[in-house]
C-alpha cells in the first residue's frame, strides 16, 4: 500500500479512509448522541447496519460495530467507588462508574473498527484467533530486563513496523566493547514485511543503534523535528545520510503503513519533541507511551496532551505499552521549571569559584536553565564533550535553545576570564571513563584542570549500575579540593507511580504491558495495575523476544524469536562473541602463560624448549621458582608425548595445556590463559 500521511485536526472520526466509512462515522456519531443518556450506565452502543465499504475489508467481523466509551477517574482526595460497585464512605458519587476487570470478556469490550485503516490482505502469516481472524503480534526485541536497547516490532499478516531502535552500554565484564545493539535477525529475515521505524524519542537507548541496523534493515524512519536531527547526524557520521529515507512528522499527524496506522501524541521527557504513539491496527489499538513523564510546565514547548490521551481511550484501546523506569516511586515526577531554582541557588551561593555542571548531553531543558542561570549572574558558558557540543549546537540551530548573544565560549579562552565568571557545561555525569568530567578528575583532560575550591555539579541522578564509576568520579574530584554538589540538583524525565495511574485511568486499556525498564521495574507497573483493578490475566510481562499474540478475545505469548546483544568493538559489528568476551576476561583476570617449543621434522625431538612467557600471571623476577618447577612439568610432559609416540601438534598442544593448567592451579589458584607455540624445522 502507498504510503498515506493524514493530519489530524479533530476526532478520529474526521479522518476517513473512504466516503463510504466516513458516512459511517457520521451515523455512529449520530447513533452516541441519541443513545448517551447516562454516564454512569456505560453502555455499549451497537451500530446494526451493515456497511459493503467494510465488509470488503479484511476487518470482517460476525459482530456489527461498537462505540465503546470510557470514562475518567478522579483521582481527587475522595474516597472512590469501589469495585463492585459500592460507593466509597465519603459520599455517594452517581457521575463515576465503577466496573470489574475481572470480569471483562471479549463480550465487554469490542474495537471501534469504523477507527482502524482500510487495508486489503494478500498473505497470511499470523496465527489466527477462534474466529479464523489474524491476531496482533507484539514482538520486543531488546529493552526489557534492562535500561537500555529498546526496540519493539509489531506484525499483522505482511506488515511490520519497529518502535524504537537502541543500543545499551557495555556491562562491566565487557572488556574492550564500545555499544550493544540489539540482533535484529527476526527483522532481516522478514524484510520484506518490515515497512518502517518509528522513533519516539532522541536518547540514545531509542536511536542509537539506528545506523548499525539500517545497514541490513534499510526501510523509512518517522521521527519528530529534534529527533530527526538528532539521527540525520548519527547518519551523517557514518554516511548513510543519502541512503535512509526519512520523514518528520508532527503531533497528530497519521502515518499509513501497510496494515497500521501510527499517530504522534505530544509528550514530555528530558528531552523535546518526545512522543507516545497510538497505533492503530485491524486487531484494536495500542498505544506505546514511550519514555515520559506528566510535566504541566515544561521549559519548551507545550505540556503532555493528556486530552488526547482520554479521547484515545474512550475508542477502546486494546493494550498500553507503558514506561515503567519509575514505577517503583511514590508521588508524580515534578517539573523540570524546578530545577531552574535550585541552579539559581547555587550560582548565588557559589559566586566567587567556577562552577562546573555536568549533565545528559540529549537534555536539552537542562542546558537551557544552566545558561539562563549563568546570564542572570554574569557568567560566561563553555560547552565540554563531544556528544555536549554536537546536541547543544543541532538544538540551538533549530530554536530549541535559546542562547544569549556572546554568552558561548570556546573551552580554550577560559583562562581570558575570571573563574568567579565563567561555567563549564559537560559530559559524564554518569562516570564515563573517557567522558570529559571523568578526565578532569583524573588528571588527563587537555583543557581543563579541575581547581581547590572549584564547584562541581552533578545535574543527573545515576542509571542503574553506574552508582559506583559515578561515585569513583565523585570521590577524584573531591580529593582534588572540588566542592561537588550532587543532591537535588536533578528531576526525572520518567513518570513515577501517580504519572502511570493518570495515564491508566485515561487510556482504560483491555491490557496492561508493562516496558521500558529492568525485572523489577515492570513487576513494580503490574503491580500498579493490580492496585487499578486488573488481574493477572490482563496483565502481560514479556521477556525479550516473546511473540505476544493479542487481540480482543485474548492475549498470549506463542513463541520466542532470536534475541540478544549484538557487541561494537571499533569499526567490528558482530565479530566480539560470548568466547572472545570470556578470552578476555581470563585474560584480565588471570593473564596469559605463553609455551614456545621447537620440534624436528618427521622425528618430533624437541630441539629447543620449552620455554615459558607469562604476561599478567605473576612477576616473573619475583617468582624464578615458581617458573623453574612450571618449566619441569612441561619438560616431564613433552617426555611423555614422546614415549607414547604423540606427534600430533592439536594432542601435544591439549597435553601441555592440561598439564601445566593442573599444576599453575595446584600452586596459586588461578587459571591463567596457556598458549602452546610450536615451530617445526
Amino acid at each position: 500500500m502507498d504510503e498515506e500521511v493524514h493530519l489530524r485536526e479533530g476526532a478520529l472520526s474526521k479522518v476517513p479512509f473512504n466516503e463510504n466509512s466516513k458516512n459511517l462515522n457520521k451515523d455512529l456519531n449520530k447513533d452516541v448522541k441519541k443513545n448517551w443518556k447516562q454516564r454512569n450506565n456505560r453502555k455499549k452502543f451497537y451500530n446494526n447496519k451493515k456497511n459493503d465499504a467494510i465488509e470488503s475489508t479484511v476487518m470482517k467481523s460476525s459482530e456489527n460495530k461498537k462505540n465503546q466509551r470510557r470514562d475518567y477517574r478522579d483521582f481527587s482526595d475522595k474516597k472512590p467507588a469501589n469495585r463492585n460497585g459500592q460507593n466509597g464512605q465519603n459520599g455517594n458519587y452517581s457521575n463515576r462508574v465503577t466496573f470489574d476487570r475481572n470480569k471483562r470478556s471479549k463480550d465487554t469490550y469490542k474495537v471501534d473498527k469504523a477507527n482502524v485503516p482500510e487495508v486489503t490482505m494478500t498473505k497470511t502469516h499470523n496465527i489466527t484467533d477462534a474466529n479464523g481472524k489474524p491476531t496482533l503480534k507484539i514482538i520486543p526485541l531488546g529493552g526489557l530486563e534492562q535500561i537500555g536497547m529498546n526496540i519493539t516490532a509489531f506484525e499483522y499478516e505482511d506488515s511490520i513496523i519497529v518502535v524504537d531502535c537502541g543500543l545499551a552500554f557495555p556491562e562491566d565484564d565487557m572488556y574492550g566493547v564500545d555499544l550493544v545493539i540489539p540482533d535484529v535477525t527476526y527483522l532481516k529475515e522478514n524484510i520484506d514485511r518490515v515497512k518502517g521505524f518509528f522513533i519516539t524519542h532522541g536518547h540514545e537507548d531509542h536511536i542509537g543503534a539506528i545506523p548499525y541496523v539500517l545497514k541490513d534493515v534499510n526501510v523509512p524512519i518517522y521521527s519528530t523535528r529534534l529527533t530527526n536531527a538528532l539521527i540525520e547526524h548519527k547518519l551523517e557520521e557514518h554516511d548513510m545520510l543519502k541512503k535512509v529515507k526519512r520523514k518528520v512528522v508532527k503531533y497528530g499527524q497519521h502515518i499509513n503503513l501497510g496494515c497500521f496506522r501510527v499517530e504522534f501524541i505530544r509528550t514530555n521527557h528530558s528531552i523535546q519533541d518526545a512522543a507516545a504513539l497510538a497505533i492503530y491496527s485491524p486487531a484494536g489499538i495500542v498505544l506505546h507511551t514511550g519514555d515520559f513523564k506528566v510535566d504541566y510546565t515544561p521549559v519548551f514547548g507545550d505540556a503532555i496532551d493528556l486530552q488526547r490521551f482520554g479521547e484515545i481511550g474512550k475508542k477502546g484501546v486494546l493494550a498500553l505499552l507503558c514506561d515503567s523506569t519509575n514505577a517503583e516511586r511514590p508521588g508524580f515526577t515534578d517539573s523540570e521549571k524546578s530545577v531552574g531554582k535550585t541552579l539559581d541557588n547555587i550560582f548565588s551561593e557559589h559566586k566567587n569559584t567556577r562552577i562546573i555542571i555536568a549533565t545528559f548531553a540529549s537534555n536539552v531543558d537542562r542546558v537551557q536553565q544552566i545558561i539562563n542561570s549563568a546570564d542572570k549572574f554574569g557568567r560566561k558558558v563553555a560547552i565540554e564533550g563531544r556528544s555536549m557540543v554536537n546536541i547543544v549546537s543541532i538544538a540551538s540551530e533549530l530554536g530549541y535553545i535559546s542562547l544569549p548573544d556572546n554568552i558561548l565560549i570556546d573551552v580554550d579562552q577560559l583562562k581570558n576570564y575570571p573563574d568567579e565568571k565563567t561555567v563549564i557545561i559537560t559530559t559524564g555525569s554518569q562516570g564515563e571513563s573517557m567522558a570529559a568530567l571523568s578526565r578532569m578528575a583524573s588528571g588527563m583532560h587537555r583543557k581543563v584542570t579541575i581547581k581547590p575550591n572549584d564547584t562541581i555539579v552533578f545535574s543527573s541522578h545515576p542509571i542503574p549500575g553506574n552508582e559506583k564509576s559515578v561515585t569513583g568520579v565523585i570521590n577524584e574530584l573531591m580529593r582534588k579540593g572540588a566542592d561537588v554538589i550532587f543532591e537535588d540538583v536533578h528531576v526525572s524525565g520518567h513518570a513515577c507511580k501517580e504519572d502511570i495511574k493518570l495515564i491508566y485511568s485515561l487510556v482504560n486499556p483491555l491490557y496492561a504491558i508493562p516496558v521500558h525498564g529492568e525485572y523489577k521495574h515492570l513487576i513494580a507497573q503490574a503491580k500498579i495495575a493490580e492496585e487499578l483493578g486488573y488481574d493477572s490475566d490482563h496483565i502481560k510481562i514479556l521477556s525479550s523476544g516473546d511473540v505476544l499474540e493479542i487481540d480482543e478475545n485474548g492475549a498470549e505469548v506463542t513463541g520466542h524469536v532470536p534475541v540478544g546483544n549484538v557487541m561494537v568493538d571499533g569499526l567490528g559489528v558482530g565479530d566480539v562473541g560470548n568466547i572472545v568476551l570470556r578470552d578476555r576476561q581470563r585474560l584480565a583476570e588471570d593473564g596469559i602463560i605463553i609455551v614456545v617449543m621447537t620440534l624436528e621434522n618427521g622425528t618430533g625431538q624437541v630441539l629447543a624448549g620449552p620455554d615459558i612467557v607469562s604476561r599478567g600471571f605473576v612477576y616473573v623476577r619475583n617468582s624464578e621458582s615458581l617458573m623453574d618447577e612450571a618449566k619441569t612439568v612441561l619438560d616431564k610432559t613433552m617426555d611423555y608425548c614422546m614415549d607414547h609416540n604423540i606427534t600430533d601438534w592439536g594432542k601435544i598442544k591439549n597435553e601441555v595445556k592440561d598439564a601445566l593448567g593442573d599444576f599453575v592451579w595446584k600452586e596459586t589458584k588461578r587459571r591463567p590463559m596457556i598458549m602452546p607455540i610450536i615451530m617445526e624445522v
